[in-house]
């Protein structure tokens, strides 16, 4: 029986990105992550060793520095990412889908004397923002996201009224730590829509919701946070949560012979539960 290609592609990947934008008062900084991902015809590269129809990766690498190269300014990474997957297509005819891929890391000023210094930044911690573009011969499409953004809660949270079964020992409660890392990503009813005031709009959203919920369970602060962003942001048509729950297990302090005042924990990194959803209209 002949041996078939299901599905391949392939591309360019961690290309590392950092654009200066210059001006007579101030300087803007940008650091990126680009993957870049190619479909298409590319059969008689594997069957055949025949390399005529395979652009090199690192030319896709080159694109990425050379595009970038062509404008002064800071592109949201969004823009960028369609200029990218607009281009491989125009100029490669046997390149039927393209994937680009962003992320990037935030950094904000320093501040000196509190003010904002012209030249010199800190980065915003681990918190990411994150593009997906695909664009095809016949539409394209854009997702804005965020991910690594950590966040807790003190109270206002609890877990009670679950299924157990032999195997079940955890306690009810109904008040608890809630910390989790948020990741996140809406799709955008137009590809347009995808601005830096949008994104940092549906990020507080998400932040004020997650801050103001009076949390059952980590499934029901993701909706009411989900059900917030698509209420608040008609462009915004769909959004996809990943929150791990990450456990601050209380330390039994009676027996260093201290009163209990449920004030000590013990924060853990794994195992952790993981809740995922995608919510739409």
């Amino acid at each position: 029986m002949p041996v078939k290609i299901v599905h391949d592609n392939y591309g360019k990947s961690r290309v590392r990105l950092m654009k200066v934008e210059r001006h007579g008062d101030h300087h803007e900084l940008q650091n990126i992550n680009v993957k870049i991902a190619l479909e298409g015809d590319f059969d008689s590269i594997h069957i055949d060793g025949d390399n005529a129809q395979c652009l090199p990766t690192d030319t896709m690498k080159n694109t990425v520095y050379a595009l970038a190269a062509q404008t002064d300014k800071i592109e949201e990474i969004e823009c960028f990412g369609l200029r990218l997957a607009r281009h491989f297509l125009a100029n490669n005819p046997q390149v039927s889908r393209v994937s680009i891929n962003i992320i990037e890391h935030k950094y904000t000023r320093i501040p000196v004397g509190g003010e904002p210094h012209e030249h010199s930044f800190t980065k915003s911690g681990g918190e990411k923002r994150t593009t997906s573009v695909l664009a095809t011969r016949e539409g394209e499409s854009v997702e804005s996201g965020l991910e690594d953004l950590t966040v807790i809660k003190t109270t206002k949270s609890g877990f009670a009224g679950f299924m157990k079964d032999k195997y079940t020992f955890l306690p009810e409660v109904d008040d608890r730590i809630f910390c989790t890392s948020v990741k996140a990503n809406w799709r955008y009813s137009n590809c347009e829509s995808a601005t830096e005031e949008l994104w940092n709009s549906v990020r507080q959203t998400i932040l004020e919701t997650f801050a103001t919920h009076d949390s059952l369970s980590v499934q029901h602060t993701l909706y009411a946070m989900g059900e917030a962003v698509l209420s608040k942001h008609a462009d915004v048509s769909e959004i996809a949560f990943s929150l791990p729950n990450i456990h601050c297990l209380p330390v039994d302090v009676t027996r260093f012979g201290e009163e209990e005042k449920h004030a000590i924990f013990l924060p853990t990194e794994e195992p952790h539960g993981l809740i995922e959803a995608r919510l739409s209209r």
